[in-house]
């Protein structure tokens, strides 16, 4: 219970980082907060107790294909922030990024299987 409650305030805590810091001067920084590793340590350390070094170095190449979609997700943002409605920006870029996730998890499959 206590490691939820620590999870829970690590989330919240992030969430008002980002909110301090897209009302500043700097807020283009609130869009480097959410990439600071922390869901890939958890993973990358029960992946290596669990699977060891091969498994962790295979898990962290996907991380690194990982990018494309995240990639493909804040070009969409770029290219259509001033040409479509926040909502429907985010949406098709969501889209995008779904698109993109699932064609780098199908490629890994056949290619690394």
């Amino acid at each position: 219970m206590l490691s939820l409650f620590l999870k829970c305030s690590i989330g919240a805590a992030v969430v008002l980082l980002i909110s301090i810091l897209s009302k500043s001067k700097t807020f283009y920084i609130a869009g480097l907060v959410p990439l600071f590793p922390t869901f890939a340590l958890i993973a990358h350390v029960i992946v290596a107790q669990e699977k060891g070094a091969e498994a962790l170095k295979q898990t962290a190449l996907f991380g690194i294909w990982s990018l494309v979609p995240y990639f493909i997700y804040l070009l969409v943002v770029y290219l259509l922030a001033t040409k479509l409605s926040m909502w429907s920006c985010f949406g098709v870029a969501t889209l995008c990024w779904i698109v993109a996730a699932a064609g780098l998890i199908y490629g890994w499959q056949i290619f690394h299987q």
